[in-house]
């Protein structure tokens, strides 16, 4: 059976543009509503006040949402100085600076450069994070303070592209688990002013850019089909190793296969003479066996 050219079944990628003032759900059942019926999730979600790549995985790619969720993250910003908000973005209770003293570039370069590397942050109390079993956001609406603890994330780059007071525009590369809206609410706390999230657009997701994306408005079941990718590329970073009938036989049946020489311990990427991805496997400890952890092709 099929929907408009979507096979029911399907599995795949959709890279998503998706809008400000949606939220990623929303963008999820846009593209549902294009498939017919067919599993769907996203991996990483967007605030509704952010827009930019929004990765669907359809099908069995459904399980590799952790996958894609783990590769590294660029975003463009736009941070409002001289204010405060309880979300730590626009779409919060801002409350404006008294006469704030507009601090000058290179006090903001100072204040970005501790930031950039393994570091301590602290996500925002309106966040999806739990906190005894709740979602901090949840906490936060009934007027309850939440205050988290510091994470360890990693932020490869944080660059300035234009200042004028009161916005700061800056380009974010950082890995899983970052949020922009602390990277905001930190650079303006540096400088005395306060500042929170006014634009956030991500740009990246591994392999996955923006200008690759569709945007929901143009999601018919033809524009779908098009868009699909192959779920292999959930598996960017990977090593990936090209399996032989015997050994997919095994891998779909959930047995282990010999490795090769030179291999090194981690995820591999397992994949079939054309390069379809058949699962992810792991490599055991002592390196002489290949072990299935998520199998994306049956028997």
């Amino acid at each position: 059976m099929a929907v408009g050219r979507i096979k029911i079944g399907v599995s795949g990628l959709v890279v998503v543009d998706k809008p400000r003032g949606i939220t990623s759900r929303m963008a999820v059942d846009r593209v549902i509503r294009a498939a017919g019926r067919v599993r769907a999730g996203h991996a990483g979600t967007l605030d509704p006040l952010a827009s930019g790549v929004l990765v669907v995985c359809l099908g069995s790619a459904t399980r590799l949402v952790e996958e894609v969720q783990a590769q590294p993250k660029s975003y463009r910003t736009v941070v409002r100085l001289g204010a405060r908000s309880d979300t730590l973005d626009a779409d919060g209770q801002v409350e404006e600076a008294i006469d704030p003293r507009p601090p000058s570039r290179e006090e903001l370069e100072a204040a970005i450069g501790p930031m950039v590397g393994e570091v301590d942050q602290v996500p925002p109390g309106y966040s999806a994070l739990k906190v005894g079993g709740r979602r901090a956001y949840d906490l936060a609406r009934t007027g309850q303070a939440v205050i988290l603890a510091a994470r360890r994330v990693r932020i490869d780059r944080i660059g300035i592209v234009r200042y004028e007071w009161p916005y700061l525009e800056l380009e974010v590369d950082c890995g899983s688990g970052t949020y922009i809206r602390s990277i905001a609410r930190d650079v303006g706390e540096a400088v005395g002013c306060g500042g929170l999230v006014d634009v956030l657009i991500r740009t990246r997701i591994g392999p996955f850019v923006l200008d690759d994306a569709i945007s929901v408005d143009a999601l018919t079941p033809e524009t779908l089909a098009a868009a699909i990718r192959p779920t292999v590329e959930a598996t960017a970073g990977m090593p990936r190793r090209s399996l032989d009938p015997d050994e997919i036989a095994a891998i779909a049946a959930g047995r282990s296969i010999a490795a090769r020489p030179g291999i090194v311990a981690g995820l591999m990427a397992l994949v079939d003479a054309n390069g379809g991805l058949v699962a992810i496997a792991e490599v055991t400890p002592d390196l002489q066996s290949i072990r299935p952890r998520k199998v994306l092709m049956s028997q």
